[in-house]
């Protein structure tokens, strides 16, 4: 079976996390609870584009929250 993950010519959402975690996900399959679509239906490489302009820090927002600034 294929990784949906691999496929240059479907459509993926970006989802994040309460923690400001960014994933990719094949349009068709269901968000997980706890996850929201932060970008529209949209290339795998526009998806891509826009994880790696938004997610600019790694750190889960708890700990980043946690640590003094």
């Amino acid at each position: 079976m294929a990784n949906l993950l691999d496929d240059e010519t479907g459509t993926f959402l970006v989802l994040v996390n309460e923690e400001c975690q960014y994933s990719l996900s094949p349009e068709p399959i269901k968000v997980p609870d706890g996850w929201t679509a932060a970008h529209h239906p949209d290339t795998r490489q526009n998806c891509l584009a826009y994880i790696k302009e938004h997610w600019i820090d790694m750190r889960p927002a708890s700990l980043r929250r946690a640590m003094p600034n």
